[in-house]
């Protein structure tokens, strides 16, 4: 009664399943390829950071962007070099003291913990770490191998980073030339809101790391802890990975302030403390204001799962890449699949006519 059509069958059989087969080799080429995921990701920030110091040449100026890129990269390069002039050799000697100091600093610890009721548990947690240290010296070898593949990435991200900001358009057109016809204007919208998106949660987070290393360096001094500009620089640098980078940032300022008594130690921690507080509730709010919010908990969650899955570079990106995420799912889950426009209209930037703000953009943002 019915007819069968057995090589119509095993024809569509065998196309099934070596599609499943292709998808299965591409994600395990992706898993293999991950750190040139990391790669590309860490030239896209270099861009849009060379971008967004550009925009004002190109609105104001009508410089053309492959020059005013160019520009602002001799504008970063001399910044950084009027800095470390300016104060390169205060922050150095800052920094080589610090690294003298920290032996000194656990033997006096030590010393005045002597005698305490903790003092047994915490000697037993200092000879835990010499152990764990002495394990770490033991991999000398590999860990300078991986920082110097780390700085030979460092130098590969910029260079990328320069030619994608050159013709940002270019290459976004080239990634929605993959999608299908239907599907390309929301690809091109996606990819812009999540350019923009990045762009201006860099902004914000260079404003805060600025805000949170002056404000720890002026109150570590005022109470009298050593190398207090070199122990500012590193809660500045920290605050880009959030929740985790400022308190693991704390460790060498609490350290060195312990050393020197307890009224040091406790001043140390109200300022520690302090800006924390201030960065959370006062300065994260106002600078972020325009930027999709990301509620603190899945920051966290997603600084723990990307430095499970890739390690310190997952751990570095982790906060960017979950912006670029959360925009996402903001705009094709919530906005297009929910259909909850007002919800999704939570992952745009603040901008006027499809424009990146650029700098003199975001400063104008704070006083709103």
């Amino acid at each position: 009664m019915f007819k069968h059509d057995s090589d119509g069958v095993t024809a569509g059989f065998i196309q099934r399943v070596l599609f499943i087969l292709l998808i299965v080799a591409l994600s395990a080429l992706a898993l293999k390829l991950v750190s040139i995921w990391l790669l590309i990701f860490g030239a896209i920030i270099v861009a849009v950071i060379l971008r967004a110091v550009s925009e004002p040449l190109i609105r104001y100026l009508k410089v053309p962007e492959p020059v005013s890129i160019l520009l602002a990269l001799v504008i970063l390069i001399a910044g950084l070099t009027g800095a470390f002039y300016f104060f390169g050799w205060q922050i150095s000697r800052q920094i080589e003291d610090l690294w003298q100091q920290m032996p000194a600093a656990w033997d006096r610890l030590e010393v005045q913990i002597n005698g305490t009721p903790t003092g047994t548990f915490v000697h037993e947690q200092i000879d835990s770490l010499g152990q764990k240290a002495g394990q770490l010296i033991s991999m000398a070898p590999k860990i300078a191998g991986e920082v110097f593949a780390t700085l030979a990435n460092l130098v590969v991200a910029i260079v990328g980073g320069i030619f994608l900001a050159m013709r940002p358009g270019s290459y976004r057109d080239g990634i929605v030339l993959l999608f299908p016809k239907s599907q390309r204007a929301l690809t091109k919208e996606c990819l812009n809101d999540s350019g923009k998106s990045l762009q201006m949660w860099l902004l914000a987070q260079a404003f805060s790391m600025v805000l949170v290393g002056s404000l720890t360096a002026i109150g570590l001094s005022i109470v009298g802890v050593e190398s207090a500009l070199a122990l500012g620089l590193i809660s500045g640098l920290a605050q880009f990975v959030p929740i985790v980078g400022p308190i693991v940032s704390a460790g060498p300022g609490l350290l060195l302030a312990g050393s020197e008594g307890l009224p040091t130690f406790l001043w140390a921690l109200l300022i520690y403390v302090g800006v924390s507080q201030l960065e959370s509730n006062v300065i994260t709010p106002m600078v972020q204001k325009h930027v999709a919010s990301i509620p603190t908990v899945v920051t966290l969650f997603a600084v723990i799962a990307f430095g499970t899955l890739l390690g310190p570079m997952g751990i570095l990106f982790a906060t960017p890449l979950t912006v670029v995420i959360y925009t996402l799912v903001l705009k094709l889950y919530v906005g297009k699949v929910l259909d909850d426009p007002l919800s999704a209209s939570r992952a745009d930037p603040d901008i006027k006519d499809g424009k990146m703000p650029g700098i003199f953009g975001f400063l104008k943002g704070l006083r709103k």
